[in-house]
């Protein structure tokens, strides 16, 4: 990903969550989300976060961005310094099921046991079914930690997955 990859991975990032999260996630929080405000933040968080998170995109035949991945340490407290944490993984919400994010998670698996990672995490709202499945079929394992995060009041809780590469 390089930095004029940001509006792309934002306008897909802030679509997907609406298209995912109706019904699990406040509609408040979703009807807050603008593609410009998280462009924004994404933006100064790629500029100063340059030695940490690898940020991965696949675009399509024309090269528009179809895709994101970001992935970097863990970061739970006593954690080996070989687990890794997948942050962030989205699709254009239009080509869902076709291969873009699998293809994605793979070629976050190849950086990551290039970086020395040997393990990936990553969290999961309880309620977004497609996405656990998803990675249970990728290999991922519900771990059995749970953490919640707040939006706009509501408690909304995640569940914690895990791989070897």
């Amino acid at each position: 990903m390089v930095e004029a990859d940001v509006a792309a991975v934002s306008a897909i990032r802030v679509t997907g969550w609406k298209a995912a999260y109706v019904g699990i996630v406040p509609q408040s929080h979703l009807d807050g989300m603008t593609v410009e405000a998280d462009t924004r933040r994404r933006r100064q968080h790629f500029r100063e976060s340059k030695a940490g998170p690898t940020n991965l995109v696949a675009v399509d035949t024309l090269g528009r961005v179809v895709g994101w991945a970001c992935f970097g340490p863990f970061r739970g407290a006593g954690t080996p310094a070989a687990t890794g944490e997948l942050y962030a993984l989205y699709v254009q919400p239009s080509l869902i099921g076709s291969g873009i994010g699998r293809t994605l998670l793979e070629a976050v698996h190849a950086h990551a046991l290039a970086r020395g990672f040997d393990r990936m995490r990553l969290w999961v709202i309880d309620e977004n079914t497609r996405a656990r499945r998803f990675y249970e079929r990728a290999g991922y394992v519900a771990d059995g930690a749970v953490q919640a995060d707040d939006y706009d009041g509501v408690s909304v809780s995640e569940a914690r997955y895990q791989r070897t590469l």
